[in-house]
């Protein structure tokens, strides 16, 4: 038998009880039906709409073609978009792919989402959307954005990755802007071990984001331009298993993060939650006060085998192929943020042993 490993990562996926994955696995192998709208996938469909309480819901391969067809979907081939640098760079890099110009607006320095007070000053003829992170699934200033883009008769997407479980005043925080996207990839939240979505609040919108996920024509009618962003029954037959854990899963994280604040109180810094926010857990970010100092506590707990990561480093407007404008809070912040490990299986002794480390590093005077 495989020794188990002592190692924590930043992250690890939840699996459910093999039994249960087993059992859909017998369906997909007794039907034949892999991919291309199998009935496991839209059992999933139809339970993740009522989940987020949404009209238009579609599961998609993962995350990043998700943020794609919603550029495409609203007809943005070029032209500028609004976006934060303080994300992924699947955010960035969507708007690059879809030939469009990223331009960046810098982040406010509370929960780290995009400064809706700077939005206005970079919009110009050419803006053609304003392309928003719901970031570690901490909410954006949805009123003003919606205001601002009325305004100025602007499309907005929200790339709302790590937003799975969020809930702002009452209703999901994938249920924001045109077209919300969400990412299932193994690290996040809620998971299909590869997979992402899109929620379309507009009818025809979501009918023509429909034909594009599956190449654009029906049977031997060819409709319009599409692309392969068909997601498989085994990805969904994960989904079904692990919406079943999903709530347990959000409790025993918050208890995970609630001993954390306890234990580093002080000693770091955390995101504001917003007023009216009901927060997901899905990450544990912490402020150092110096990117010196969040070096040494990687050292010190990859040292005993603990390994945090840098979300999100660098800011996306200093990468190579973007030549973006300055934004010195993101710059600042992208030095000094990380995530320290959070998964189901964590447990409250790892958490005061990591927290314990950190204590200690940070004692130490430099």
């Amino acid at each position: 038998m495989k020794k188990k490993s002592n190692k924590i990562n930043v992250t690890k996926a939840f699996l459910p009880p093999i039994k249960e994955y087993k059992k859909y696995i017998d369906i997909i192998y007794a039907n034949s039906h892999l991919t291309n709208q199998g009935p496991l996938l839209l059992e999933l469909e139809s339970k993740l709409k009522a989940y987020l309480k949404v009209e238009h819901f579609h599961f998609l391969t993962n995350g990043t073609l998700a943020l794609q067809l919603a550029l495409t979907a609203l007809d943005i081939y070029d032209g500028e978009i609004i976006t934060t640098p303080f994300s992924y760079v699947a955010t960035c890099s969507s708007i690059i792919w879809g030939r469009c110009k990223p331009v960046f607006v810098d982040i406010e320095p509370d929960n780290y989402t995009i400064d809706v007070k700077k939005i206005e000053a970079k919009i110009t003829k050419k803006t053609k959307a304003i392309l928003a992170v719901h970031v570690f699934g901490y909410a954006c200033d949805v009123e003003t954005i919606e205001r601002i883009a009325r305004k100025h008769k602007l499309k907005v997407i929200y790339d709302g990755a790590h937003s799975f479980g969020s809930v702002y005043k009452g209703r999901s925080l994938a249920s924001y802007g045109d077209i919300s996207t969400l990412s299932f990839h193994a690290t996040k939240l809620f998971h299909t071990i590869e997979g992402g979505a899109c929620i379309v609040k507009d009818k025809s919108i979501s009918h023509k984001l429909d034909l594009q996920k599956r190449f654009g024509h029906n049977l031997d009618e060819h409709l319009i331009l599409g692309i392969n962003a068909k997601a498989s029954e085994f990805q969904a037959a994960m989904g079904l298993c692990n919406l079943e854990y999903i709530q347990k899963a959000m409790e025993t994280r918050k208890k995970l993060c609630d001993l954390y604040d306890k234990e580093l109180h002080g000693l770091v810094g955390r995101p504001k939650v917003q007023a009216n926010l009901v927060y997901n857990y899905s990450y544990y970010p912490v402020l150092f006060k110096s990117e010196n100092e969040l070096l040494r506590v990687f050292k010190a707990l990859g040292d005993k085998n603990i390994f945090s990561r840098r979300y999100f480093y660098p800011s996306l407007n200093t990468i190579n192929y973007v030549n973006g404008e300055s934004c010195p809070i993101s710059e600042d912040i992208s030095l000094r943020i990380a995530c320290l490990p959070l998964y189901v299986e964590l447990g409250s002794g790892n958490v005061k042993k990591i927290s314990q480390i950190i204590r200690d590093t940070l004692q130490i005077k430099q």
